[in-house]
């Protein structure tokens, strides 16, 4: 039972500063075991800590456990600061009511708070070998601020009543391939990790964030597995934000919670300004099958991919994915499946040499972020994708250029696809489609279609005019105009009364037969393309 003690008193045997931590406990107030020394109170400096800053893991643990009551009128909470602590501090299974905060301090052993149930606690600037705390509750935050923890930590199927903070922390995996083990945890707020750096794997899977994850200037690496960041199946309820650390975003950054906010900017002899902190990713990112309620965010972002790493989307659905990272020099980028409404990216973000796997992708609009992003780059995009040919990103994209009214462009597709089409067919396939492709665009080209047209008239007009066939009556028929007798040849359904008069003979024969066919299929197309026109108007 967590019933608090009788007494008022300490126990016997405590030293002073546990004395004095156990007056603070009752009246709610800060106990500051520093020497005011930078370099002496580093928790991660080699500086020896004596007695006098010495407190028990098991004394913090009895406070927390099975406190005294507070003095009349205070609230019992624990504000420790400058402390080192000895022992494992051991709160599995237990229930914490009061708030704690454990600042600047150096742990010898690792704290185990697995299934347990807190308040708040936050851990800020601390130096602790390891944190074990799978599924653990808390009503309130679970701070880790600028916490060095080399050993990693176990958040497996914990819930963080409402924000989870790793802002600036060093977190390394000890002997495990894993830095952070968090499947399945449940954030319902906030779930900040910017500037966080790891040495091992981050796992997320399965993973549910309230509001928004925010890993602004992380650096997540892992050379001894597979992946840096391994997230399938995350909900995250607004924004997924992989991106650098710029003073734009220094709100988002600093957030509201945190009771010592994160340090972003610092000091030259000019005075304050920012520094920019780039996301860095040394290892493969998965992050199939998530879903992102407003945005997917992976902006200006370095990824050091080996060739059997991947920065996987696959099936992930979200309003907006905003892509503009550096494109990676090895390893594929994959869409597969996704389905996105606005996609925002620049041409220099993706890969060039078919390590672009986008099979299935779905999008309505494509916007580029950054710079101009033609048709032409469209279409590489495109080409890059689809190694072997596949008619669906054609389409997909012509259907965005023709949702977007712009026809021409939905065009210059479609006729990209007939081309790219053209390469998968036997011979005599392809010589058909190189004569209406030369002819007629396949029909995506009307204007050409209209210029041959003019070129066989003016052609025919020549040719007929020198040679005027004999009419069909001798005294019945309309004064002759090689031009009309051309133009009735090669436009089908409307007559000028010229070609049913005259009766040409010989090769002049066969040339009215390939007038009067060439103009079937050119005029064909010209109706064609000024009925995709008048639908589109």
């Amino acid at each position: 039972m967590n019933e608090p003690l009788d007494s008022e008193e300490p126990p016997t045997g405590v030293t002073t500063a546990e004395w004095g931590l156990w007056q603070a406990f009752r009246n709610g107030t800060e106990h500051d075991l520093r020497s005011r020394e930078p370099e002496l109170d580093d928790p991660d400096g080699d500086h020896p800590w004596g007695p006098e800053r010495t407190v028990r893991a098991r004394f913090i643990a009895r406070l927390l456990l099975h406190g005294p009551p507070p003095l009349l009128g205070r609230v019992a909470s624990l504000h420790l600061v400058g402390a080192y602590i000895t022992g494992s501090l051991d709160l599995s299974g237990g229930t914490v009511d009061s708030y704690f905060e454990l600042r600047h301090c150096r742990f010898e052993e690792e704290v185990r708070i697995p299934e347990a149930r807190l308040q708040t606690a936050r851990f800020s600037d601390c130096a602790i070998p390891r944190l074990e705390a799978a599924r653990l509750t808390t009503e309130g935050d679970l701070h880790l601020p600028r916490c060095s923890i080399p050993g990693g930590i176990k958040l497996t199927d914990a819930t963080i009543g409402t924000d989870l903070l790793l802002d600036e922390a060093k977190v390394g995996s000890g002997r495990r391939i894993r830095a952070i083990a968090a499947d399945g945890i449940t954030v319902s707020q906030e779930f900040q990790a910017s500037m966080l750096v790891t040495d091992g794997e981050l796992s997320l899977r399965g993973a549910t964030i309230g509001s928004s994850l925010h890993m602004f200037g992380t650096v997540l690496r892992n050379t001894r597995g597979r992946y840096a960041l391994h997230a399938p199946q995350m909900t995250v309820e607004h924004v997924a934000s992989l991106a650098d650390a710029t003073p734009g975003r220094a709100p988002q950054i600093q957030g509201q919670t945190p009771p010592t906010g994160t340090r972003i900017p610092f000091t030259t002899e000019g005075g304050t300004r920012w520094r920019t902190r780039h996301f860095e990713c040394t290892g493969g990112i998965v992050l199939d099958d998530g879903r992102f309620g407003s945005s997917l965010v992976i902006e200006n972002a370095r990824f050091d991919l080996q060739q059997n790493q991947e920065l996987s989307l696959r099936r992930i659905s979200t309003p907006e994915l905003s892509f503009t990272p550096q494109a990676p020099e090895r390893g594929l980028v994959v869409l597969s499946g996704a389905t996105v409404e606005k996609l925002m990216d620049r041409v220099g973000s993706w890969p060039r040499d078919q390590r672009l796997w986008m099979a299935g992708f779905t999008y309505q609009q494509a916007i580029p972020k950054e710079g101009h992003f033609n048709v032409r780059e469209r279409l590489q995009w495109l080409s890059t994708a689809t190694p072997e040919y596949s008619p669906e990103p054609y389409e997909q994209l012509a259907a965005m250029y023709r949702n977007s009214g712009e026809d021409t462009n939905a065009r210059a597709v479609l006729l990209a696809k007939q081309r790219r089409r053209r390469e998968t067919l036997p011979l005599v396939g392809k010589v058909w489609g190189y004569i209406q492709d030369w002819t007629v665009a396949y029909g995506y080209r009307p204007a050409q279609a209209a210029l041959w047209m003019a070129v066989l008239w003016a052609s025919a007009t020549v040719v007929f005019g020198a040679n005027p066939p004999e009419p069909l009556k001798e005294h019945e028929h309309p004064h002759w105009n090689s031009a009309l007798y051309a133009l009735d040849l090669l436009l089908p359904v409307i007559s000028f009364g010229q070609d049913a008069a005259w009766n040409p003979a010989g090769g002049y024969q066969w040339a009215e037969a390939v007038l009067i066919l060439l103009g079937w299929v050119l005029a064909t197309t010209v109706a064609t393309g000024a009925t995709r026109l008048l639908r589109r108007q």
